[in-house]
């Protein structure tokens, strides 16, 4: 017979993880691998108590919704070792973390077995301490909030209580369980012997809902993003049969979405529970009955179960007469706060929880949330101490003012600091997306008469444009986007990606915004449209009082201005290419380089959190584009001259080449190799399996196939003569880690690998260092500065390359006799007209995303040679043909180039 409470493990333990074996073989962990019963589990957890050993020691554990993570979680708790949960995600934060409170045990990349094992703790451990929480969710503050075993079990208590948890229901995790309310939902229903489906899929993601309707979850728990995304995947119009309750906490959602997902939820046979709390109270303070949801939707509710809840008068100064700061009390207040190891010796500090929310009740008895005072900040379920961000603004050698709502933190900064620069460290600091952090300006900060921080003079800022001059009004983006990417739908929300924007349209669009913008913010292609703003005008300049007011240039002007790396490149490399080509310079490389930013390119636009149909849909319409352009031009091409064949028409040229070598079929080798690649990749990832492969591994995936593409790189397979497209496939997927690479130490593994494996491809050095350098360029700097001249010539040449490349073979021909130079202008100008008549021809208001957008800049490079016995059919200055892209030329072995007649040199650019 199963015992309540498993008295092999010790007595000090959490009442829910000491009883686990009482829900004898009921599944209490639902997984991939297969189902975990609560008997395993119970004995699975007295196992790892064997591990940790006797004796109370700090244990730092790294939270992953795992199977290992949670029976080390679950072991800690049991046996009564105060436990430090940490970010899995955040080696930063992690090491903070460790170097602040320097943990006796430690799980991190294993979770069943420890990296380091103290046998006696070096701290002075409280009894009643349990658990040790970042009250900045994963940014790793060496601020803790402090938990004991009661405040553990009294919160799981009250959860399943108010949600009415049985052994029935089947949670599926959405929330990382180093965050508390993550971690609630893992606490209350082990508690009721429920079964836990462990997932990583995020609800952006088809194959999670697949999951739930295959494992019959009867809940999940959401964030306010959360709702956003529920809203682009289209969550209303699903039919999810076993869904019993959805809840939300982690900030505030707006009353309109509250009543509309609770009239969904109605029609559709599920609860909304909307929550209040904060780790402080080991996660849950409030919560709003599903039945009041459609009244009151602007209230967080009643005090959960065993707790309380009361206005604290504010000073006269502060809020109105009949509102407070919201006090709760309850068996689930925290011991107090840790901000080094000797607090972790110290007892109860706190009797009740000063939330730092100013509240009223009204007269239905529920409690509303009006305001906030000043210190503290709640964004994307992050607690934020607004004054310890001045102080670390203020160690970085920033003097800044820090305020804000829910909803965005404001940041004013005195003096000529860099907003790119600021923006970044805050981000990274405190692990907030940059759009929501809002910097300005000061050449003074506002302050009152009393001289403290006016703080309500820099919230106004928020609400009011950044340019007070009509100029400055922000233009009608969602029609900008609505017209370049050819949707009818787009609201304030979207994004670029989130609208299906691809490398083709991202520099139709990047030309665009600035031009209605006066800049290009930076990630605008990931930032909702509501959040890109006019360039604001420089602050104004301080007055000398030894004289005159200084003339100070305009910050906007000079080389304040930035281009992409990415466009950069793209331009750059198809003048290489282009000029290479009529041989007024000899620097070939561009081809190559560009198919590593193809690469980097299709993981960013095309790799995105969409569901797995939109992410075929926007890849089946980028490679449509890609062919298109090129079977339109070729095919012309084809009737009009006799350089081509049948297969080059429909890009088969490598397929479909005569032996005697008649024709340029080689003219297209890369666009052909692209195609391949996206063909490829689109069918792959029609599978469910590689798309959730791909997702979980963003970064092991395409490292992966670089690997495997060293195979042909080196000609491994001997006998096997393989043509480019195979041979180079390496170069496309290092770029395509290049741009899932998110850490330092993945960087430096591409960087290392496309240093380790150009050279000696081509034998020349000058061709290899341009591929090197370029992509190296591409790894580690996002943006280069320059001037707003060069930014529209560098975005008109890489926005027109695939058709400058398509056309510059024939361009160039009447004109090199007269001037090289003038006729690689001649090409680029052609190309570019070009690009601009095509979609006006097109007439079509879905072609229009096709102007400017043929990014194929990137996918995009030839070499020029003249097949034996044509050249009759070029002009003097034409080259002879070499070998094969790919391959060396037997008369110049590794020089990639050929003799003209002339004597000249032409580069072969592959």
């Amino acid at each position: 017979m199963s015992l309540l409470v498993d008295h092999a493990l010790t007595a000090p333990g959490v009442p829910f993880a000491c009883g686990l074996a009482r829900h004898g073989d009921r599944t209490a962990l639902l997984t991939p691998a297969g189902a975990v019963s609560y008997r395993d589990l119970a004995d699975r957890v007295r196992e790892r108590v064997a591990i940790l050993g006797p004796g109370r020691r700090l244990v730092l554990l790294t939270g992953a919704n795992r199977v290992d993570t949670i029976v080390t979680y679950l072991a800690a708790l049991a046996a009564g070792h105060p436990l430090l949960l940490a970010p899995a995600d955040n080696p930063a934060a992690l090491a903070r973390l460790t170097a602040t409170y320097d943990p006796d045990v430690t799980f991190t990349d294993d979770h069943a077995h420890p990296s380091r094992h103290r046998r006696r703790s070096a701290h002075d451990l409280h009894p009643d301490l349990a658990l040790l929480l970042s009250t900045s969710g994963s940014t790793g503050s060496p601020r803790l909030v402090r938990l004991s075993r009661d405040n553990l079990q009294a919160n799981a208590e009250s959860i399943a209580d108010y949600l009415g948890i049985t052994s029935a229901d089947r949670p599926v995790t959405t929330l990382p369980m180093h965050y508390c309310y993550g971690l609630s939902v893992i606490n209350s229903h082990l508690l009721r012997g429920a079964c836990l489906i462990l997932n990583d899929l995020s609800v952006a993601d088809a194959a999670f809902w697949q999951l739930v309707r295959d494992t019959g979850a009867t809940s999940f728990a959401g964030v306010p993003y959360t709702f956003d995304l529920l809203d682009r995947v289209g969550f209303a119009d699903m039919t999810l049969p076993t869904l019993r309750y959805v809840t939300q906490a982690g900030g505030r959602l707006a009353p309109e979405r509250v009543r509309r997902y609770a009239e969904l939820g109605r029609s559709k046979g599920f609860d909304l529970v909307v929550m209040y709390g904060q780790t402080e109270a080991t996660a849950r303070i409030a919560y709003l009955p599903p039945d009041l949801a459609e009244r009151h939707p602007h209230t967080i509710g009643v005090a959960v179960p065993g707790g309380s809840l009361h206005l604290h008068p504010l000073p006269d100064d502060e809020g109105a007469p009949d509102t407070g700061e919201l006090v709760y009390r309850g068996r689930n207040v925290m011991l107090g706060y840790a901000e080094r190891p000797a607090d972790l010796g110290r007892g109860r500090t706190v009797t009740e929880l000063r939330t730092g929310d100013v509240a009223r009740r009204t007269p239905e008895g529920l409690y509303e949330i009006v305001g906030r005072r000043t210190d503290f900040l709640k964004i994307f379920g992050l607690r934020l101490d607004l004054r310890q961000i001045e102080t670390m603004l203020r160690t970085n050698g920033y003097a800044a003012f820090v305020t804000g709502d829910d909803e965005r933190l404001l940041i004013a900064v005195e003096g000529d600091a860099d907003r790119d620069q600021l923006h970044t460290l805050v981000s990274r600091h405190y692990g907030l997306p940059r759009h929501v952090v809002d910097v300005h300006l000061f050449d003074r900060l506002p302050r009152l008469a009393s001289g403290k921080p006016d703080y309500p003079a820099i919230r106004a800022l928020a609400a009011t444009p950044p340019q007070a001059t009509p100029a400055a009004a922000a233009p009608d983006l969602t029609a900008l986007f609505a017209e370049v990417l050819g949707q009818k739908e787009v609201t304030a929300g979207h994004s670029f990606v989130d609208l299906g924007g691809d490398s083709l349209s991202y520099v139709e669009m990047s030309i665009r915004l600035e031009q209605a913008l006066g800049h290009l913010p930076p990630n605008w292609h990931t930032t909702p449209i509501r959040d890109l703003r006019p360039a604001p005008a420089p602050p104004p300049t301080p007055a000398r009082k030894d004289g005159p007011t200084p003339t100070v240039p305009d910050r906007r002007r000079g080389w304040r201005s930035r281009v992409d790396t990415t466009v950069a490149l793209r331009a750059i490399a198809i003048v290489l290419i282009v000029g290479s080509h009529i041989q007024v310079y000899d620097l070939p490389g561009g081809a190559h380089l560009l198919l590593g930013v193809a690469g980097y390119n299709f993981a960013r636009f095309q790799l995105t959190p969409a569901p797995r149909r939109q992410r075929i849909a926007t890849l089946a319409r980028s490679t449509s584009r890609i062919v298109l352009a090129a079977t339109t031009w070729i095919g012309a091409m084809y009737l009009l001259t006799d350089d081509y064949t049948l297969g080059s028409v429909f890009l088969v040229g490598y397929l479909t080449a005569p032996a005697d070598g008649t024709n340029y079929w080689w003219h297209f080798w890369f666009i052909e190799a692209l195609v391949y690649y996206l063909l490829i990749l689109l069918a792959a990832l029609s599978l469910p399996f590689v798309d959730r492969l791909e997702r979980r591994r963003p970064f092991a995936l395409p490292l992966t196939l670089a690997a495997l593409g060293l195979v042909s790189r080196y000609q491994l397979v001997p006998g096997v003569h393989l043509p480019t497209p195979v041979v180079v496939f390496w170069l496309f997927a290092l770029g395509w880690a290049a741009a899932k690479a998110t850490t330092v130490g993945q960087k430096l593994c591409v960087t290392l690998a496309i240093v380790a494996t150009v050279p000696t491809f081509f034998g020349d050095p000058g061709r290899e260092a341009v591929i090197i350098g370029g992509l190296l360029l591409m790894i580690w700097v996002a943006d280069l500065p320059s001037v707003p001249l060069l930014n529209r010539v560098a975005a008109a040449l890489a926005a027109s390359s695939i058709y400058i490349y398509l056309t510059h073979w024939q361009i160039f021909r009447p004109v090199d006799d007269i001037s090289l130079p003038l006729a690689l202008l001649a090409s680029l100008a052609f190309g570019i007209a070009y690009a601009m008549l095509v979609p006006r021809l097109a007439g079509k208001a879905g072609t229009v995303a096709v102007r400017w957008c043929t990014g194929a800049a990137h996918r995009v490079s030839q070499r020029r040679s003249s097949p034996p016995g044509s050249s009759a059919r070029r002009s003097p200055s034409a080259a002879t043909r070499t070998a094969e892209p790919g391959t060396t030329a037997p008369a110049t072995p590794g020089s990639g180039s050929a003799t003209s007649a002339s004597g000249r040199y032409v580069a072969v650019d592959l």
